[in-house]
C-alpha cells in the first residue's frame, strides 16, 4: 500500500511539474512571439550588395486567390530575384494565369517550367526539380502557390540569413478572409501551432514548414540536391534537420507565411492537421505520447487530479481555472501574431477556440487509424522515418 502511495505521489509531482513547464512555454511563445514578430532587421550593407534569391513556385490548379497570390511577388521589394513558375501538368489551367502575370510584368525575371521530373515519389519535388536545376541564384526560396507574400518579407528572410544559418522560414498564419471557417484557420495557427513553432524555434528544434523557406543551395547540392529528399513527403523536415546536423540554426522570419488559398472550410482544415499528424508520427514517434496530453482539456483533467492528490484542491476549480488561464493566454498570443486587434468580434474567437480544442484530440485519434495519406489526389503509404511510397495517383503534379 505504501509503495502504491509513492507511486501515485510520483505521478502526481510528475503531472503538476509538466503543466507548470507548459504554462511556461505558452508565456515564452508570447515573449518571444512579441519581440520576434515586431523586430525589423536594417541592412548592414546596401541593398544593391545582398544576394541573388530564386524564388521556386510549384503551382497546381487554379483557385480564387491564386492571382492575387502571384502578383505579390512581382512586386517584392528587394534588388536581385528571380521567379521559377514549376507546373507539371501541360493542361493546368494556372498556366494561363501564370502567363499572364509573366507579361504584365515584363521587368521581372521569371520563368516557366512545364512538365516537371520524376526523381522521386514527392509530386511537390518532382515539380520543382528541373526549375532548381536552373536556378542561377545559391539562395532558394521556396514558396507555395497559396502564399500571399508581403513586400519586405523577402529581405528580412535574406537579413536573418547569417553565416551560421542554413534556413529561415516564415511561421504559418493565415490571411483575413470571409466566413468563420477563416477564423478557425487563425485561431488554429495562431494558439496552439504557434506556441509550439515559437517555441520549438527559439531552442532550435526542427519546426520548418516548407510552405515559405529560405534555404542554402549549395547545402542542399552537398546532401544529393533536391532529388535526394523526394523519397520523404515532408521533405521541408529533413531538409531542416540536414541544416541542423551540418551545424546551422534555423532561424523564423519576422514576417508570417499569409496562407491564402481560395477553398477552406473547417473540414479541409482538419483533414490537413490529420495528414500533418501522420507525418510528425511517422517522424518522430514521441509524439504519440507527448501530443495528446499537450492539450488543453486532457492536461487541465490531468493537473485536475494532481493539484487534488498533491493539495486537496477540488479538482472541478482546477479545471476551471487550468481552462480560463489557458483561453487567456491563447487571446494574448493571437494578438501578438496578429499585430493588434483581431479582425473578428471576442465572441468568435471564444467559439472558435472551443470548437479547436475539444475537436483536435478527435484529430489525433483519427490521424492513427490509417497510415495513408491523400495528399493533392495522390495516395502514399506512411512509413517509419517518413519514407512514403505512392500507391497510386490520379494526376500528376
Amino acid at each position: 500500500m505504501e509503495s502504491l502511495d509513492y507511486t501515485l505521489l510520483g505521478l502526481a509531482i510528475l503531472l503538476f511539474a509538466g503543466w507548470c513547464f507548459n504554462f511556461f512555454l505558452h508565456i515564452l511563445a508570447i515573449v518571444y512571439g512579441k519581440w520576434k514578430l515586431s523586430r525589423k532587421l536594417t541592412p548592414a550593407i546596401p541593398v544593391e550588395e545582398l544576394p541573388g534569391v530564386t524564388i521556386l513556385k510549384p503551382v497546381v490548379g487554379v483557385d480564387p486567390h491564386l492571382y492575387e497570390n502571384l502578383e505579390t511577388f512581382f512586386s517584392i521589394k528587394y534588388p536581385q530575384y528571380e521567379i521559377m513558375f514549376c507546373i507539371q501538368d501541360e493542361m493546368d489551367s494556372a498556366i494561363m494565369v501564370v502567363q499572364s502575370l509573366v507579361q504584365k510584368y515584363p521587368d521581372v525575371d521569371s520563368k516557366i517550367f512545364i512538365g516537371g521530373k520524376h526523381v522521386g515519389a514527392n509530386p511537390k519535388v518532382n515539380n520543382m526539380a528541373i526549375g532548381y536545376e536552373a536556378a542561377k541564384y545559391d539562395m532558394i526560396l521556396v514558396s507555395d502557390s497559396g502564399i500571399k507574400m508581403k513586400e519586405e518579407a523577402l529581405l528580412d528572410m535574406v537579413l536573418h540569413m547569417k553565416e551560421n544559418v542554413g534556413l529561415v522560414h516564415q511561421m504559418p498564419y493565415a490571411c483575413t478572409r470571409k466566413g468563420f471557417s477563416s477564423h478557425m484557420e487563425k485561431i488554429y495557427f495562431a494558439t496552439q501551432h504557434a506556441k509550439m513553432y515559437l517555441t520549438a524555434n527559439f531552442f532550435n528544434i526542427n519546426c520548418a514548414t516548407g510552405m515559405s523557406s529560405l534555404m542554402r543551395k549549395n547545402i542542399i547540392d552537398e546532401a544529393g540536391g533536391l532529388k535526394h529528399f523526394s523519397q520523404y513527403l515532408a521533405e521541408d523536415f529533413f531538409l531542416a534537420e540536414m541544416f541542423i546536423n551540418k551545424g546551422y540554426r534555423l532561424r523564423v522570419s519576422s514576417y508570417t507565411a499569409l496562407q491564402n488559398a481560395g477553398a477552406y472550410s473547417i473540414p479541409l482544415l482538419h483533414k490537413r492537421l490529420t495528414r500533418w499528424c501522420k507525418l510528425r508520427t511517422a517522424m518522430t514517434p514521441a509524439t504519440i505520447f507527448f501530443e495528446p496530453i499537450s492539450q488543453c482539456i486532457v492536461q487541465g483533467c490531468l493537473n485536475a487530479w494532481a493539484m487534488s492528490y498533491l493539495f486537496n484542491f477540488t479538482g472541478s476549480v482546477v479545471f476551471l481555472v487550468h481552462v480560463l488561464v489557458w483561453f487567456l493566454l491563447d487571446y494574448i498570443l493571437i494578438r501578438v501574431i496578429e499585430g493588434g486587434p483581431l479582425p473578428f468580434s471576442k465572441f468568435e474567437f471564444l467559439v472558435g477556440w472551443i470548437i479547436n480544442e475539444v475537436t483536435y484530440p478527435g484529430v489525433i485519434l483519427r490521424s492513427h487509424f490509417d497510415p495513408k495519406i491523400v495528399w493533392r489526389n495522390h495516395q502514399f503509404r506512411l512509413k517509419w522515418g517518413g519514407i512514403v511510397e505512392e500507391l497510386h495517383s490520379k494526376q500528376t503534379v
